[in-house]
C-alpha cells in the first residue's frame, strides 16, 4: 500500500504531541522536526513545554507538574536534549511518568563510514528501572563502598512483552541477555520473568545468552540478533556500543514507555539519544537524524505506519547519497539537510 498523498488539511488526521524543549541544539532539532512533519500526510498539533535549564530554574516543580500532566493526558511526547544541572530532567520524567521500559532501535545506515563492516539491525529493549542505577550506593568505612541492585518482576515482564510484540511485528526472534549464571538471584529473576512472558508467544523463538558473550557475538555475528531484552545497565551499555558500531552515538533514538495495569502502553516519550552539543548550538551544524528517526517511530506508535516507513526510507536514502550533514560525511547544514528530507517526502507523495 503506497502512502496516501497529502490532501486538504481537513482530511488529515491530527495528532497532539507534547513537545519537551531543551537546551543547546534543541531549538534547531525542533525546527527540523516541525519542517519535516509539515511534509507528511498527517497533521500534528505540538504542545510545547520549555524544559530548558533557565526555565527549570525559574519555575521549578511547577514546570514538571505541567509537563507530566500533559504527557499523561495526551500519551505521546517528543523530547529534545536537556542539560543535567541540579537535576536530570530525564530522570525526573522517568520517575514521575513511571517509565519502565526503554526501546533503542539501532541499524546500519548505508553511506556512513564506520570501523565495523558488517550490517547491524537490532532493537534493544531495556528495563528502565532497578539494576545498579536506582541506588547511588554508600561508603562503608574508608576503603569500601556498597550499592543495592534490585530486579523487579513486573518491569521485567513489561519489557519482555514489548520485546516479543516487536519480534512478532518484525517476524523475528528474541534474545534475553544477562549474567544469570553469576547473578542467580537478580538476573535469574529477570530471566524467569522473560520465560513467563514467552509462554504467551509460542510462535516467537527465544533464547538466553550471557551478556558478555552477546557483546562479543554481536561484533562477530551481528546477523544472529534482532530483538534483545536486558536489565537496566546492560541495555544502556549495549545500546551505546551498538551506536558506536554504526558510526555515531548521535544516530540513536530512544522511546521511553510506561504501562497500565493491563500491560498496555500508557505513555510514550520519543527522543534523540544524543546530548545538547553546546559547541554546535546556533550554528546550523547539528545533525537532526536521530530527532527525525524519533519522529518516524512516533508515527509508527500512533498507527501511521506508511508515513513512518516513508520518512525513514527518505531519510536513509539521503544519507546513503551523502546528502547529509558534515559529521557523517556530507556537506549540508542542519537546515539544508532538513529541506532535503522534506522535499524528498513531498516528491514521493506526489508520485504515489
Amino acid at each position: 500500500m503506497a502512502p496516501r498523498p497529502a490532501g486538504p488539511e481537513e482530511d488529515m488526521k491530527t495528532y497532539r504531541v507534547v513537545e519537551l524543549l531543551g537546551d543547546g541544539i534543541s531549538p534547531e532539532l525542533s525546527r527540523a522536526v516541525h519542517s519535516v512533519a509539515g511534509s507528511l500526510p498527517c497533521r500534528f498539533e505540538f504542545l510545547p513545554v520549555d524544559l530548558s535549564e533557565p526555565n527549570r530554574t525559574r519555575r521549578g516543580e511547577a514546570l514538571y507538574d505541567e509537563a507530566v500532566a500533559l504527557m499523561k493526558l495526551h500519551r505521546v511526547a517528543l523530547k529534545y536534549p536537556t542539560a543535567t544541572t541540579a537535576e536530570s530532567p530525564n530522570q525526573v520524567l522517568r520517575e514521575r511518568c513511571n517509565f519502565a521500559v526503554i526501546h533503542r532501535p539501532v541499524c546500519t545506515i548505508p553511506g556512513i563510514p564506520t570501523n565495523f563492516t558488517k550490517p547491524l539491525d537490532i532493537d534493544v529493549v531495556r528495563v528502565a528501572t532497578g539494576g545498579t542505577y536506582d541506588d547511588p550506593g554508600r561508603r562503608v568505612g574508608l576503603d569500601s563502598a556498597v550499592s543495592l541492585r534490585v530486579i523487579e518482576r513486573r518491569p521485567s515482564q513489561w519489557a519482555a512483552r514489548y520485546a516479543f510484540q516487536l519480534a512478532r511485528a518484525h517476524g523475528t526472534h528474541v534474545t534475553s541477555a544477562s549474567k544469570y549464571t553469576i547473578q542467580r538471584a537478580t538476573d535469574g529473576l529477570f530471566e524467569e520473568a522473560v520465560d513467563q512472558v514467552a509462554v504467551d508467544f509460542p510462535g516467537i523463538a527465544h533464547h538466553r545468552e550471557l551478556f558478555d558473550a552477546l557483546l562479543a557475538n554481536l561484533i562477530l555475528h551481528p546477523e544472529r540478533y534482532s530483538v534483545i531484552v536486558c536489565p537496566n545497565e546492560y541495555g544502556d551499555f549495549l545500546s551505546d556500543a551498538a551506536c558506536g558500531l554504526i558510526g555515531s552515538i548521535g544516530l540513536g533514538d530512544s522511546t521511553s514507555l510506561s504501562f497500565d495495569d493491563a500491560g498496555q502502553v500508557e505513555t510514550a516519550m520519543f527522543d534523540p539519544a544524543g546530548g545538547t552539543a553546546p559547541d554546535l548550538a546556533g550554528k546550523d551544524l547539528c545533525n537532526p537524524t536521530a530527532a527525525l528517526l524519533s519522529l518516524a517511530n512516533l508515527l509508527r506508535h500512533v498507527g501511521e505506519l506508511e508515513a513512518s516507513r516513508l520518512l525513514r526510507a527518505q531519510l536513509l536514502a539521503a544519507i546513503s547519497e551523502r546528502r547529509t550533514t558534515r559529521d557523517i560525511g556530507g556537506a549540508l547544514s542542519c537546515s539544508a539537510f532538513t529541506r532535503e528530507i522534506a522535499e524528498r517526502v513531498q516528491a514521493r507523495l506526489a508520485r504515489a
